[in-house]
Order: C-alpha cells, then sequence, then structure tokens
C-alpha cells in the first residue's frame, strides 16, 4: 500500500510548513523514492488565481494551467514531483464539487453534511493522488493553523485516513513554535497546546518540527517529547537557518528526520545521496563572487509576491558559481521620484522587471526599462516586464504619444498592448487568460534562439493582454526585435533589443521550472551576462 505523510502547523502561520513538506519530500527522494506532494488549502476560493500578492504571496502556475498556492513552487523546486491541478485542493474547490453532485442527484436524496460527503471527497481527491502506480509516499501539507475552523473537515478527513489505512501507512509530522521571550529563553508552552488542540481532533502526532532561532537543547527535547507524546527522535529541531533555505534539506537529514519518518512507516531505508544540495549549498553560500540584481515591481513589500523569480535568479548564480544579491525596487516610489534611478541602479549588475497586473506603478517600469536600454544594463522583462518594453520603446524611440496598454488606459491613444478582440467582452476574471503549458517558436538570429539553442520551447503562461500586432512591424523595424512567436506566428512571445548586450523580455514565465541544480537557461545566461557587466563597469573583467 502506498504511504501518506500529513503535515499540519500550529501556533502560528507562516512558519514554513510547506518548505518542510517540500524539504521531506527531496530527502526522500535522495533515497531513491517516488513521492508526490499535495497542498490542501482551507480558503473558500476555488484556486489563488484572483488573490492580490498581498493576500496569498505570488500565484504559482502548473502545466496545465492551475492557478495554485505558492507552496506548490517550493514543491517544484526542492522535488521532482509532478505536479498539476489534482495537486493543489481548496475549501471552495471541495464545497463546489459536493453541491454539483447534490443539484445533479448524485447523493440520492440523501441529506448532504460534512461529514461524511465532504470529508469522503477529501480523502477521494487526495487517494487519486497518492494511489497512482509506482509512488512511495504522498505528504499532504494541511494549510492553515490548528484550531482555525476552516480546517476542521480536512483534518477530520486526516483522522479518518489514519483510522482506515493504519499507523504503519499513515505518519502525522505537525510543525510547531518555541517561541523566545525575554532574556532568550526558549518556551514550550505553545507547542504543548498546539499538540493538545491536534489530538482533541484525533491525531496524535509522530514527529515533531519545533520552529526555534536555535537548535533545542536535549533536556528540552525530552520535556516536549513527555508532554506531547512523541519520541524522543521524533522531536526535532527546525531552528532557524542563516544562509539560505536550501539548507533545510540537510538540516533535516542530520536529525534524521527522513529515517525516522520512513522507519515509523515500516519501509526499507536505502542510502541518501545528498551531494546535489551539498553543492547547491556550498555555492549560495561560499562563493566569492556576487552579483547585485535589482528586481523593480510593485508588490515588493511582501516577500513572497515574486518567490520563483527570486529563487529563479539564486538559481543563475548558482549555474555561474556567484551569489546573487537581490535589491527590490517599489516602482511606485521611482514614479513618484522618491528613488533616482541615477542612484539606485549605480551599482546594479542587471535588472529584472517581473509580472503583475494593474496600473499601479507603471510608469516607474516604463523608466526602469529606459534606463537599461539606454546604459546597456541587462535587462530581463518578465510577462508584464516584456509588456513595459513596448510601451517604454513606442513612446521614447518611435515618439507614439499616448503609448500604453489598454489595461491601463482602455481608451489610449496608442494601444501598443491590447486584449484580443474576442477577450473584450468576456467579464469572468481567468476567462481571457492564457494559463498553462503552450509552445514558442524561436527565431533565427536572435538572443533567445541562441540561450535556448532551440527553434520549439514549451513554457507556462499567465497573462491576458498581448503586444499589438497592427504595431509589430514598426517596432521590429525600429530595435525592439521579434525573438519568438507562437507556432501559428499569431502572438509575440518574445522581444529584444537590437545592440544592447543583454535587454530580453518574454511573455510566459520561466521561473516556474527553474530549479536549483538546474537553473532555467534564461536565467543562467542573464547571470551570466550582470556578472560581464559588472567586470566591465568596475574596468576589470571577472572580479569578485
Amino acid at each position: 500500500m502506498n504511504k501518506y505523510i500529513f503535515v499540519t502547523g500550529g501556533v502560528c502561520s507562516s512558519l514554513g510548513k510547506g518548505v518542510a513538506a517540500a524539504s521531506l519530500g527531496s530527502l526522500l527522494e535522495c533515497r531513491g523514492l517516488t513521492v508526490r506532494m499535495i497542498k490542501v488549502d482551507p480558503y473558500i476560493n476555488v484556486d489563488a488565481g484572483t488573490m492580490s500578492p498581498y493576500q496569498h504571496g505570488e500565484v504559482y502556475v502548473t502545466d496545465d494551467g492551475a492557478e495554485t498556492d505558492l507552496d506548490l513552487g517550493n514543491y517544484a523546486r526542492f522535488t521532482a514531483s509532478t505536479l498539476s491541478r489534482a495537486n493543489s485542493i481548496t475549501t471552495g474547490q471541495i464545497y463546489q464539487e459536493v453541491i454539483r453532485r447534490e443539484r445533479e442527484g448524485r447523493y440520492l436524496g440523501r441529506t448532504v453534511q460534512v461529514i461524511p460527503h465532504i470529508t469522503d471527497r477529501i480523502k477521494q481527491r487526495i487517494r487519486a493522488v497518492g494511489d497512482e502506480a509506482g509512488v512511495h509516499a504522498t505528504i499532504v501539507e494541511v494549510g492553515g493553523t490548528v484550531g482555525d475552523i476552516e480546517s476542521y473537515p480536512f483534518l477530520e478527513a486526516v483522522r479518518q485516513m489514519i483510522h482506515e489505512l493504519g499507523k504503519k501507512n499513515v505518519l502525522a509530522v505537525h510543525l510547531t513554535l518555541i517561541p523566545e521571550v525575554a532574556n532568550g529563553e526558549l518556551k514550550t508552552k505553545p507547542t504543548q497546546h498546539s499538540v493538545k488542540e491536534l489530538r482533541e481532533i484525533g491525531i496524535q502526532p509522530d514527529v515533531l518540527l519545533c520552529r526555534a532561532p536555535e537548535q533545542l537543547p536535549e533536556d528540552m527535547r525530552r520535556k516536549i517529547a513527555l508532554f506531547t507524546n512523541v519520541d524522543v527522535d521524533g522531536v526535532i529541531s527546525a531552528y532557524d537557518i542563516k544562509s539560505t533555505l536550501y539548507e533545510i534539506p540537510l538540516m533535516y537529514h542530520q536529525q534524521g528526520l527522513d529515517s525516522i519518518c520512513l522507519s515509523r512507516l515500516e519501509m526499507e531505508i536505502p542510502e541518501a545521496d545528498l551531494s546535489g544540495w551539498e553543492r547547491v549549498v556550498s555555492v549560495v553560500t561560499g562563493s566569492s563572487q556576487v552579483v547585485r540584481i535589482a528586481v523593480v515591481g510593485k508588490y515588493i513589500e511582501l516577500s513572497d509576491s515574486y518567490k520563483s523569480v527570486d529563487e529563479a535568479l539564486i538559481h543563475g548564480g548558482i549555474a555561474n558559481d556567484s551569489r546573487v544579491q537581490l535589491i527590490k525596487v517599489d516602482s511606485e516610489k521611482i514614479e513618484r521620484g522618491e528613488i533616482d534611478p541615477e542612484k539606485v541602479f549605480a551599482e546594479i549588475d542587471g535588472i529584472l522587471v517581473p509580472g503583475g497586473f494593474g496600473s499601479r506603478g507603471i510608469d516607474g517600469m516604463v523608466r526602469t526599462a529606459e534606463y537599461a536600454r539606454t546604459r546597456g544594463i541587462p535587462y530581463f522583462g518578465i510577462c508584464l516586464g516584456m509588456q513595459i518594453m513596448v510601451i517604454e520603446f513606442a513612446r521614447n524611440v518611435l515618439g507614439l504619444n499616448g503609448a500604453d496598454s489598454t489595461e491601463f488606459v482602455p481608451d489610449c491613444q496608442n494601444p501598443v498592448v491590447s486584449l484580443l478582440e474576442e477577450q473584450i467582452d468576456v467579464k469572468n476574471y481567468g476567462g481571457t487568460m492564457r494559463l498553462g503549458r503552450s509552445a514558442s517558436r524561436l527565431l533565427p538570429d536572435t538572443l533567445i534562439r541562441s540561450v535556448y539553442g532551440e527553434e520549439i520551447i514549451y513554457e507556462r503562461h499567465r497573462h491576458r493582454y498581448e503586444v499589438s500586432n497592427s504595431y509589430r512591424q514598426r517596432l521590429n523595424e525600429s530595435g525592439l526585435t521579434t525573438g519568438g512567436v507562437t507556432e501559428d506566428s499569431s502572438l509575440v512571445e518574445s522581444l529584444e533589443w537590437a545592440g544592447h548586450p543583454w535587454g530580453l523580455g518574454v511573455q510566459f514565465h520561466p521561473e516556474f521550472i527553474s530549479r536549483p541544480a538546474d537553473a532555467h537557461p534564461l536565467f543562467r545566461e542573464f547571470i551570466g551576462a550582470s556578472i560581464r557587466y559588472r567586470g566591465q563597469r568596475s574596468g576589470v573583467v571577472g572580479e569578485t
């Protein structure tokens, strides 16, 4: 029988359940096992697609076009688990499915209730992934915090699965907090109460991951074990990592988390090969070369808003044996004149403008693109960042008054970026989106073709507006070259500045498929170009 590992969280949110679950999945894969990852979210939204990044961080998009929680991005970076809409389960989806079945008469006139109908559907969704042939273990992260009312149906489903499948087939891992109070004293009481609340639901945790500022002393681990009914070797210190989150799998492995889980599930414990993670950590923590990249966006205040972009830049650094220092720049402050580009970009080696929606901060991004274009600074525009290149070029090179996107100015004089004609009257958010994996054709003798080395590529999209074809020829003839198009050549997929050292924009989101030990080629080459620019700017090629 396939095994299940449920990861829950207590005391408070944002303790790192997603990274903990992904790290455990990675450790099992390092032992040669096949894992699947599932995120269960208690919010009533059907998916994360309509949420502001300020609410829930970035929206991660899968190949099949699912707009999911950012933790699926953690799963993708840490594990080889296949991810699709089946791996993201929300309260909204479950209730929507159950209500649809009730309307169709599928319950034969019975009263439809949380137990068993909602919990049965939750279990069915989990087992549809976990019972796949060849899968050794399925790790299910239960979003929210134990004690939150909206999480109860999911925790009840977990309790039922433990009872139905047996303890040797289901493992409960609980992530909790050991806070530091006055005089640096660590307190275990919140953890004790969190486990008590979980046990009241009927779930006895097998493993505790205790978030703390430092490694827990042995006597404290024994105290926690005594008061929570967890074996001492199952009390793991999830202490703060000062360097990189890619060190977390190594931290857990050193404390035996993976072997403890396999032992509890009565599985064989093969040798672990952690050389890949060791190399990643050695570059991120030990390289003497540092490259400074400015990320200019509108959701800068929340670090998780551009999570996949930030990590992909770090992956590009790893591929170039370089550490990456990210400088977050609020485009609104550039727009309002609170930040002088001459000053903020003076020591910058490369500039990236990521995706986003809405008019806020757009003119600040346009000024950023102009600065990079006119000064020869490596520039990488993703989705909105590519559309910014079009707007800037149309205004400042073609001299088109009122050049803009109809997303920002619906009746603009020169709509160089706009909806397709057939999309204009569609009001359903997401109904007009290009979502998920699709093919692009890269044109000969272009920068992007040289980066990929292939004519046909496949990348994930998440956008609604397109470069207006009526302006395409004028842009190309003036130096904003089309590098990639859809397979039928109907839409622009990539643009680049002719004669610029490295100025490239793409309509898709390459950050979603970048990995620590396998950087996406666009991020690898962007960081490489930024390193070269740094050397040229300082007058010392290859300066560290």
